[in-house]
């Protein structure tokens, strides 16, 4: 028996998801009678690409997305006395912060009070809204 709201996440392997972009791509491009057999010919003829070109789609996918979510990785690496440069330059500009932030607390202030102000705003506009809803239904009746 399954449970139909599992809190159950499987991991995905990298390099899956752009396989089966592909596969999807594909079977929307062609829009196939039978989509079982369309993805086994797929994969066959990728299989076949794979060992003749040895371009792997899935290591490629896998290389992608390991940029998109890493790309701190593949920047260039920074001799250690610019490093420490810039840490100096983070606490300058923390100290600089905390000075500022007696003016910075009063923008804080009237910025939650717009935001606040405009929530308001929105929920008397759908309580408005509603009212006349009821209103329209009971002339109808």
């Amino acid at each position: 028996m399954s449970i139909p709201f599992s809190n159950t996440h499987y991991r995905i392997p990298q390099g899956f998801r752009n396989l089966l972009e592909g596969l999807t791509r594909e079977i929307l491009r062609e829009q196939p009678d039978n989509i079982p057999t369309f993805a086994a010919a797929y994969f066959e003829n990728l299989l076949e690409k794979r060992e003749k070109t040895n371009f792997d789609p899935a290591e490629w996918g896998t290389k992608v997305e390991d940029r998109f979510y890493n790309n701190h990785v593949f920047k260039e690496q920074e001799p250690p006395e610019k490093r420490k440069s810039q840490t100096a330059t983070k606490e300058e500009t923390l100290v600089t912060a905390l000075e500022s932030s007696e003016e910075d607390k009063e923008k804080v202030e009237n910025a939650a009070v717009k935001i606040q102000a405009v929530f308001r705003g929105h929920l008397a506009r759908e309580e408005v809204k509603k009212i006349k809803k009821a209103d329209l239904q009971e002339e109808k009746t």
